[in-house]
């Protein structure tokens, strides 16, 4: 696995940093209003006034940081966080400037506009920074909970004695079942950085669902629908293991006939949509599947935000998971 590309902490382009963004400034704006106004009306009055240069000069920021992205990332935090405060005192000069050019200011206080942006600025991505930080031992906490369902002793303990009984019979198919073994073990243990592709998932599944496919034989039916066009969608590592792990549990195991498992990826415009489907035996639910769905939702939103959807469900004996990350 290569190492993970650098980052910037505040990246601009996700839509809900903009949407948090624009809120924090429209909080800040709505308490400053407040010193200058005697009445509900002439609150309003003076947020719509501030409005005028805040909003702006809010859009301005974002655009320029979502536009230096990639430069910004290659920075370090310190001068990643001196950098956002000149675009933040450069984009509340625009603002202010806007409403001198329109004749609702005639003496526009420029050092003040100045070092305000540059203060919300350096104010809003110190959140950012900390939120990230934050994040790091819920990541930590899934990996190693991830972890502990890769090394399971009994999936260790199933899986050597299916190469086992093949020794001797299919020599090749033993070999083939300790190569996926190992390169699940592998792949577990390797510190990717905290950010793996779509296709080393798919690549990941298959050896799974080949192991357990040894052990249930026709019992376990596997299906792959799969759009090359998302390959490249970024995840956090071990996502679609613990969904099929409990497609395995929940859906082959307790019946005698099987179930069908199917992992199918779709393009959707700047989308890529991930379903992973099983069926369901007669009077089983969703019993025991949220501790490993919750992990998954958690880790989405720590990469993707809002950006990226998450929702599982039963239904007339078809358990679905859906997945939505951007390309």
């Amino acid at each position: 696995m290569g190492v993970a590309a650098p980052q910037a902490m505040f990246d601009a382009c996700r839509s809900g940093l903009v949407l948090r963004a624009v809120l924090w400034v429209e909080l800040i704006v709505a308490a400053a209003a407040m010193f200058k106004a005697a009445t509900p009306l002439q609150w309003l009055e003076q947020a719509a006034f501030f409005t005028g240069a805040a909003l702006p000069a809010t859009l301005i920021w974002l655009v320029c940081v979502c536009l230096l992205k990639g430069p910004l990332a290659r920075q370090k935090l310190p001068v990643q966080l001196l950098l956002g405060s000149l675009l933040g005192a450069a984009a509340a000069l625009g603002g202010c400037g806007l409403l001198f050019l329109s004749g609702l200011l005639l003496a526009p206080p420029w050092w003040a506009s100045a070092f305000s942006g540059a203060l919300v600025a350096a104010c809003g991505m110190a959140i950012l920074v900390l939120r990230a930080r934050g994040a790091t031992p819920a990541s930590t906490q899934a990996r190693l909970a991830e972890l502990q369902a890769r090394i399971r002793p009994h999936f260790l303990f199933n899986t050597l004695n299916s190469a086992i009984a093949l020794v001797r019979k299919e020599p090749a198919r033993a070999e083939a079942l300790l190569e996926d073994l190992s390169e699940l073990f592998r792949h577990a243990l390797q510190d990717q950085g905290g950010v793996t592709t779509l296709a080393q998932e798919i690549e990941l599944a298959r050896r799974y669902l080949d192991i357990e496919q040894v052990r249930f034989g026709d019992r376990l039916r596997v299906q792959w629908d799969l759009d090359p066009r998302v390959n490249g969608a970024r995840l956090p590592p071990l996502l679609l293991q613990p969904l099929l792990e409990n497609a395995v549990k929940h859906g082959v195991e307790p019946s005698e006939s099987g179930a069908s498992v199917k992992v199918s990826t779709q393009a959707r415009g700047a989308t890529a949509l991930i379903k992973v489907t099983n069926t369901v035996p007669a009077g089983q639910g969703e019993h025991g599947n949220g501790l490993a769905l919750e992990n998954v939702r958690s880790r989405l939103a720590l990469m993707h935000d809002l950006e990226g959807q998450f929702r599982a469900g039963l239904r007339e004996g078809l358990f679905q998971v859906r997945i939505e990350v951007p390309l």
